[in-house]
């Protein structure tokens, strides 16, 4: 909605946005044009994009694992056990919880966890304040995720110099400052778009994965004993030997699987199935065989446990190896901070965020966008991260718990989606979601006791994020709801209209509300001031939809209130950009015509004073009015032709 109030202050969200955004596929996740060659694009642009997190954590998640279990558990047991437990946790987090399960709760084709906030309120009919506290939580712990993972992806490809052959540590002390370099200059060029680009992050990291495959494949046969890690027997055994420990090592075991979610919140730009081809035939069994490869090679070299993944590659390839691993991290770190910029549109189409200035970078891909404040908290976050942690191994104890969480989020409102959309008996229901839910709160937790070395951060992030996303959501509500108090119901003032007619002015006016009910606040002062009320009047409303888009047919509905006045209500699905001018030329087809160049738009500006003697806190008011102040400009927001505008503001106290 729009206009007085904050929330009309809208928001744009539009349509995803990953570094390959590829056309949004047909239904079902089908490839749409092109047969098999189409088909064969996807997939290989959701190799680039999807998968480019969880592909770089063979370089540090065994490292950390086995680090741990050796401690409490000699000899193989403690190499068998923890690639038996990354091998299970891959099979069964991503594959059946997300690829089989979780990826068939699409809301008409896109996925994560807003997304999915928004198809379990569907599924009930209402908003639901727990699913909105979930939404909330879910979409907070997507942002500190987006701040570990750049600063962890890249630091741990180049720590590779530090077994670099012919270095021998010489370039050790500048590992830091060049990751550094690397991760600026990726936030630099965000602002020109990454669609040029966009078109080698597939190749490079199938070469990526292809190369991982075979360097697990020359080194199994180091010791074939590996091949046992298959059976889940010895990961049991291995959390049982270890006893406390062994909880403990299932929060680096957990590094494994971080990026899964990404699956998920892709799934609307490259479709179910390339997704599924994907992990299946090529994602999944190179992962396998690299781990399974690291395990080997530790089981022949025990003295290689300070940092497999690095000494197992051959020093002929090495510095290839080296630069190909940058590239993947790189392109791993885009995939995550254009993930952010799609999961801020869809923030701020549902409320939980004011509006923010959302740049598009291509005139022929909607889904490429640039938003320069979330771009800048980013990259101070990554530094910040970096500076504080100084190595891959320290942010390994922040990492994780983001992630877990979000996941437990996701089971969660999965409940709903089960339960009233699809109309499974509970005892399905209960046989699915309790072994997922079970296995995330034992990850969740175990990431939990890393607190002290780390894991405040992510959690200390969220809820700064959820504090913020809260505050906006009920200073808006409170404004709306004195809006509501203190205005006049939009059919009494025609009534005094009619009974005093003021003077009438030729064309159009288009007065912008959150409220078709009551009369706007500016064409209420528009009246006290200029004393005039144009020929025509629309009162315009902007809804956002619970789907992510909306087609034509359902775009526009108009409702005549008298001859001088229409309800105008534009919806958008929270996956698209509110363009304003573009959606009422639909309106002719509905017998409301006019020409947007002699069409006057009145939006109205308020200015909020804090008190204490009402609604929040003082410090939560001033966040409010903070966020209020900085919320992008509505005209350049919702696309109107700045010289038709009127702003016409007034005080409000919250």
């Amino acid at each position: 909605m729009v206009g007085d109030t904050p929330r009309g202050d809208a928001a744009p969200n539009a349509n995803a946005s990953s570094p390959a955004h590829a056309p949004p596929p047909a239904a079902g996740g089908s490839p749409g044009p092109g047969g098999k060659a189409g088909r064969r694009a996807l997939i290989l642009g959701a190799i680039g994009v999807v998968f480019g997190d969880i592909g770089t954590s063979p370089i540090y998640a065994l490292r950390e694992a086995i680090g741990h279990a050796q401690k409490g558990v000699d000899g193989d047991l403690a190499v068998i056990g923890v690639v038996s437990l990354a091998f299970w946790a891959l099979m069964v987090v991503v594959t059946f919880k997300y690829v089989m399960f979780l990826m068939r709760a699409d809301n008409k084709g896109e996925g994560g966890t807003l997304s999915l906030m928004a198809l379990a309120q569907h599924a009930i009919g209402r908003r639901s304040a727990w699913l909105f506290i979930l939404g909330v939580c879910g979409a907070a712990l997507f942002y500190s995720d987006g701040v570990i993972t750049p600063a962890i992806s890249v630091l741990s490809a180049i720590e590779g110099l530090q077994e670099a052959p012919g270095l021998n540590g010489r370039l050790d002390p500048f590992i830091l400052p060049l990751a550094a370099g690397i991760l600026i200059a990726l936030f630099l060029v965000q602002s020109r778009g990454t669609a040029g680009l966009a078109k080698f992050f597939g190749p490079i990291t199938l070469v990526w994965f292809l190369s991982l495959g075979l360097m697990g494949v020359a080194h199994i046969f180091d010791d074939l004993s590996i091949l046992k890690a298959l059976s889940p027997y010895y990961g049991i055994k291995l959390l049982v030997a270890d006893g406390f420990l062994g909880f403990v090592i299932l929060g680096s075991v957990f590094l494994a699987v971080t990026g899964a979610e990404a699956l998920y919140a892709d799934m609307g730009h490259f479709g179910k199935s390339p997704i599924r081809q994907g992990w299946l035939f090529i994602v999944l069994p190179c992962l396998t065989l690299n781990y399974l490869g690291q395990g080997a090679f530790l089981l022949s070299h025990p003295g290689a446990a300070n940092n497999p993944f690095w000494n197992m590659v051959p020093q002929l390839v090495y510095w290839p190896m080296l630069l190909l691993a940058t590239a993947a991290t790189v392109i791993a770190s885009q995939a995550v901070i254009t993930g952010a910029f799609s999961v801020t549109q869809q923030a701020v189409q549902l409320g939980l965020l004011p509006r923010l200035d959302i740049r598009n970078t291509s005139e022929t891909q909607a889904g490429q966008i640039y938003v320069p404040a979330i771009n800048s908290l980013l990259m101070v976050g990554v530094l910040f991260v970096l500076v504080t942690f100084q190595s891959s191994h320290n942010l390994t104890a922040a990492y994780g718990v983001a992630v877990t969480g979000t996941m437990m989020v996701n089971t969660l409102m999965s409940f709903t989606v089960v339960r009233h959309k699809w109309k499974w008996p509970m005892w399905a229901i209960l046989l699915t979601l309790v072994p997922f839910g079970f296995i995330d709160a034992v990850f969740l937790t175990s990431n939990l006791l890393k607190i002290p070395a780390g894991a405040w951060m992510p959690l200390v992030l969220g809820g700064g994020l959820v504090m913020l996303m809260w505050t906006w959501v009920r200073g808006t509500q409170i404004l709306t709801d004195k809006t509501r108090k203190d205005s006049l119901p939009l059919t009494d003032l025609i009534e005094m209209l009619r009974a005093r007619p003021p003077h009438r002015a030729p064309g159009t006016a288009i007065f912008l509300t959150s409220d078709a009910e009551v009369a706007p606040v500016a064409l209420m002062h528009n009246l006290k001031h200029n004393k005039v009320l144009h020929e025509k009047n629309i009162i315009l409303t902007v809804h956002t939809s619970d789907r992510p888009r909306v087609s034509d047919l359902q775009r526009v509905a108009v409702e005549p209130i008298s001859d001088d006045f229409k309800r105008l209500t534009l919806t958008f699905g929270y996956m698209e950009t509110p363009n304003v001018p573009r959606a009422l030329a639909l309106c002719r087809k509905q017998g409301l015509k006019f020409d947007i160049m002699s069409t006057s738009f009145f939006l109205g500006r308020r200015s909020v004073v804090p008190t204490a003697r009402q609604g929040m806190p003082l410090w939560q008011d001033k966040l409010f009015i903070f966020l209020m102040r900085n919320a992008a400009n509505p005209t350049d927001f919702f696309r109107i032709p700045p010289g038709r505008v009127v702003e016409l503001g007034t005080q409000v106290s919250v």
